[in-house]
């Protein structure tokens, strides 16, 4: 279920006259030796591009900071229009559309939201098309136009953005972000709807034709990248899956393991790495599985709780993907607020897609090539 309510050995770096070398332990990842020495924020300011130049087409490498609010919803700034209108949006890798409420909308979402006013853009087009999306909580509707966007520094002109007319129910209304902008492939999209990664791609926008995104866990630093990988991200190197189904970024999983024991995903499952979800969920039954085996309880919500002081001694969750197994410790499944933990495994009916959300984004630094066709995934400092 959606959540809509949580290279070297030594670096030399000038600074002033002379000159600072630091060595980095094996072990130290590059990101934390600069941060250590306050030295992280100058580095990303001047270095960013470098990696990824050698390989550029004329594109560029947009870096957007993404706010991490409570560890349940990430979203970044874009801008829709001539002058830009300013939007906070989830970058969304389990959907296509981009979409913003717009002042023709009076449902209580809209209102409580920053809404787009066509009659104040010079580049807006009217399409005149409908547009209605379902997601796995909560709905729009609306009508498509044409616009120019702005993600950091990429200009994606006549861009097709869906403005919201209608807002049902109470879903977006307590979001703390204004739209969705969707990143994955074409063929999710709705009818007249063309994805912003894609005109970025045909239009030779971006300097290689994959995404990459950094989630934190309780704080700042969270980042999606457009043309680029940043390796200052992770440690060790990135592992390979080749996607199975060209719609969501979909791939196998070989099994899921608990202590060397098969407690779901037998014989292998189709998953998908899902940005716009916050929780880890698979079918109820195999979720059933993996919260009596951690030792998670139901409560009368429905909700499954874990006895915080009992973290250090609960087991790992271990998803093999592509020959590679994927350790989830205790730490990372759990949430706690106010002294209260619950599970991060969520189980849906008789689904028998996977979806890896934040849960594991946080844990892995994934990649999104369109490229190849495949995404990469490492250990995230």
């Amino acid at each position: 279920m959606r959540c809509f309510v949580a290279l070297l050995a030594v670096l030399a770096l000038s600074q002033g006259s002379g000159t600072t070398r630091i060595p980095l332990h094996k072990s130290k990842s590059l990101r934390r030796a600069l941060k250590e020495r306050g030295l992280l924020e100058d580095f990303l300011r001047t270095h960013h591009y470098t990696i990824s130049r050698k390989y550029s087409s004329g594109g560029e490498v947009a870096r957007e900071p993404l706010t991490n609010y409570l560890d349940c919803q990430y979203f970044g700034k874009i801008y829709i229009g001539t002058p830009p209108q300013e939007f906070t949006v989830v970058f969304d890798t389990g959907s296509s559309d981009l979409w913003v409420p717009s002042v023709y909308c009076k449902s209580d979402a809209c209102q409580n939201h920053h809404r787009f006013d066509p009659s104040k853009s010079s580049t807006f087009q009217n399409m005149g098309k409908p547009l209605s999306i379902h997601y796995g909580r909560g709905s729009m509707r609306g009508v498509m136009g044409f616009d120019t966007v702005t993600v950091s520094n990429i200009v994606d002109h006549h861009q097709t953005v869906g403005l919201s007319t209608q807002e049902p129910g109470n879903v977006f209304f307590y979001s703390e972000f204004d739209g969705i902008l969707g990143l994955a492939y074409p063929s999710l999209a709705s009818e007249y709807s063309v994805p912003v990664f894609d005109n970025m791609i045909n239009r030779h926008l971006v300097a290689r034709d994959l995404f990459s995104v950094y989630m934190t866990r309780n704080g700042q630093g969270s980042m999606l990248i457009l043309g680029a990988i940043d390796p200052s991200y992770y440690t060790g190197s990135l592992h390979w899956v080749p996607i199975t189904r060209q719609a969501y970024w979909q791939f196998t999983v070989d099994s899921i393991t608990i202590n060397g024991m098969v407690v779901a995903c037998d014989g292998g499952c189709e998953a998908i790495l899902d940005t716009g979800t916050s929780m880890l969920v698979g079918p109820s039954s195999d979720i059933f599985n993996i919260q009596a085996a951690i030792g998670a309880t139901q409560d009368s919500y429905g909700q499954f709780d874990i006895d915080c002081g009992s973290l250090s001694s609960m087991p790992a969750v271990v998803f093999e993907i592509h020959g590679r197994k994927y350790q989830l410790p205790a730490s990372t499944y759990t949430n706690e607020i106010e002294g209260l933990c619950s599970s991060g495994f969520q189980g849906d009916g008789d689904s028998q897609l996977w979806i890896l959300g934040d849960v594991f984004i946080r844990e892995y630094y994934s990649v999104f090539d369109r490229a190849s066709n495949h995404v990469g995934l490492a250990k995230a400092v």
